[in-house]
């Protein structure tokens, strides 16, 4: 991508945080962390119902809300916390990407044996900061990334689907994109969260230039509150760059 790109993305995306700084400073901050104010409208709709063009921000819960299509196979509740399987001559890494999970995640990925080429995911997300760290080993070890027919890969999950060498996501696979909560701090004052939400998504937006995947598909997460989810469709997915080759 162009730097004039990237810099006009980023631009959009600064101008978005000045906004989110005048919220902060007049309402209370949120326990847990510092996420971009939810404005979720309560008419949205669950997210069992189908998406279509036009019509695609669902409300998700994770844990709780699954998407529309039937998964290859029936996962079950995924775990809290990432776990990485081996079955039936494939890697799946499923669940919850919990702080710290990092670190474990990828000393298991590089002792594994035998070694993995491609890596199936499914996670309801978590931990951008972990999901980002998880992509760049991945693309550091040359392993692609795939998902499975009705299977689910959404909010920080989408960041590990980026690290693939290839990424390989079938039509009937579900990706999706909300904003992100990025501080660690919850006792810190409104200017300080401010600044930390503009590094993360700074952070974010380099790491997605640096993996192939136009940045621009973040004004989707952005604009989508954190207890609801955007619904990328296949076409969306080829024009970021997710269903796209990598260069490396």
């Amino acid at each position: 991508m162009k730097a004039a790109t990237v810099a006009r993305t980023l631009s959009a995306v600064l101008v978005f945080q000045l906004g989110i700084g005048a919220f902060l400073v007049l309402s209370d901050m949120q326990s847990g962390g510092f996420s971009l104010p939810g404005l979720s409208s309560p008419d949205a709709p669950r997210l069992a119902e189908p998406v279509r063009p036009g019509d695609q921000t669902r409300r998700f819960t994770p844990g709780r809300d699954r998407p529309a299509v039937r998964p290859a196979r029936d996962p079950g509740d995924l775990p809290e916390r990432l776990t990485l399987t081996f079955e039936n001559r494939q890697y799946r890494l499923e669940g919850g990407i919990a702080p710290d999970d990092a670190p474990r995640i990828i000393d298991q990925i590089t002792a594994a044996d035998p070694q993995i080429d491609s890596l199936i995911l499914q996670s309801p997300g978590g931990s951008v900061r972990d999901a980002l760290a998880i992509g760049r080993h991945l693309r550091s070890m040359g392993i692609a990334t795939q998902m499975l027919p009705g299977e689910y890969c959404f909010s920080a999950c989408p960041y590990m689907l980026a690290g693939g060498t290839t990424r390989d996501i079938p039509d009937t696979a579900s990706v999706g994109v909300h904003q992100h909560s990025f501080g660690e701090n919850t006792l810190l004052p409104a200017f300080l969260a401010v600044e930390d939400i503009q590094r993360g998504q700074a952070e974010v937006m380099d790491y997605l230039d640096q993996m192939g995947i136009d940045p621009r598909v973040m004004r989707h997460g952005l604009a989508t509150p954190a207890d609801e989810i955007y619904i990328l469709l296949p076409e969306e997915l080829d024009r970021y760059g997710f269903t796209k080759k990598s260069d490396d």
